[in-house]
C-alpha cells in the first residue's frame, strides 16, 4: 500500500486535460518498459471528460493503441449499446476514434447476452477473463494494471462499491454482481477492492462541489465500509486528481498546488 498523493487543478476542464496528458505518458512508459499497457477505465462525468480530452490531445498519437488493453472498473448491467452503459459512453468519447485491437477491449457482459439476466454469472465470466489475462509475474488472478482509474461518488463510492453494501466487503472474488445499488440502475457488475488493489497505479478522480465532502471523508482515515474510496490504492502509487471545488474541504496541509 502506498500513501495517497494529491494534485489539485483549478477546474474540471483543466483537470481533464492534465489527466489525459498524464495518462498518455503512463501508457507510453508502460509500453516502452513491457511492450504493452493495461488501463482500467471509469465512467461518469469525470471519466468521460478525461476520454474526451484525450481524444482531442495531439499527443494521443504517441500511444500505440494496438498494444493497449482496456478494462472497466464497473458497468451498468444493461443491453449492449444502451446509452447509459459505460462502454457505450467511452466509445463515443474516444474508443471509436482510435485504432484499438478489438480483442484487447474487454467490455463487461451485457444484459440479455450470453448470461441472460444473471448478473452474478456475468460477473464470474468477467473474473475468468481477467484470470486468463493474468501473467506469470502477476501476484493474483487479475493483471497488474498499469493505471486503474476510479471516479469518486458523492457518497464515497468507487466503481459500483457503495458504502455498507455486500460488494465492498468482498475479500476473495475479483468481480461481483451488485444488487440494489442506491443509484440507478440497481443491477451492476463491479471489480472488488482486491482487484483494484492489484493495479500498479490507482487514480481517483473527483471534480465539483458535490464531491468535496466525499473527498474529505475518504482522505480522513475513514474505513472502507463507510467510505469505499478510502480502500482503493495501488501497489506503487495512489493518486487523487481533484479540482479546487472537490478539494475545498481538505485541511490546508493536505492540499497540493496544481502541476498543470
Amino acid at each position: 500500500m502506498t500513501g495517497p498523493e494529491l494534485v489539485v487543478h483549478r477546474d474540471k476542464e483543466l483537470m481533464a486535460r492534465a489527466t489525459s496528458a498524464r495518462l498518455i505518458t503512463a501508457i507510453v512508459d508502460a509500453q516502452a518498459a513491457r511492450g504493452t499497457a493495461s488501463v482500467v477505465l471509469t465512467g461518469g462525468r469525470n471519466g468521460n471528460g478525461l476520454l474526451a480530452a484525450l481524444a482531442s490531445a495531439p499527443a494521443r498519437d504517441a500511444v500505440d493503441w494496438s498494444r493497449l488493453d482496456l478494462w472497466w472498473g464497473d458497468e451498468r448491467f444493461l443491453p449492449e449499446g444502451d446509452p447509459d452503459r459505460n462502454d457505450t459512453q467511452a466509445r463515443a468519447a474516444l474508443l471509436d476514434g482510435v485504432p484499438l485491437d478489438p480483442a484487447r477491449v474487454h467490455t463487461m457482459p451485457v444484459l440479455d447476452g450470453r448470461h441472460g439476466k444473471d448478473v452474478d454469472a456475468a460477473a464470474d465470466a468477467y473474473a475468468a477473463e481477467l484470470a486468463a489475462a493474468a501473467g506469470p509475474d502477476d501476484e493474483g488472478p487479475v493483471p497488474a494494471f498499469d493505471v486503474l482509474m476510479l471516479g469518486v461518488g458523492p457518497d464515497t463510492h468507487v466503481a459500483s462499491l457503495f458504502p455498507e453494501l455486500p460488494a465492498v466487503r468482498e475479500t476473495e472474488r475479483t468481480v461481483v454482481g451488485v444488487h440494489g445499488a442506491p443509484k440507478p440502475p440497481p443491477t451492476r457488475i463491479s471489480l472488488t477492492l482486491p482487484a483494484i488493489r492489484a493495479a500498479r497505479e490507482v487514480w481517483l478522480l473527483a471534480a465539483g462541489e458535490d464531491k468535496a465532502q466525499a473527498v474529505a471523508v475518504a482522505l480522513s482515515g475513514a474505513g472502507e465500509m463507510q467510505a469505499p474510496a478510502a480502500g482503493a490504492y495501488g501497489t506503487s502509487r495512489t493518486l487523487w486528481l481533484l479540482d479546487e471545488a472537490a478539494a475545498a474541504r481538505l485541511p490546508a496541509a493536505q492540499e497540493r498546488p496544481s502541476v498543470s
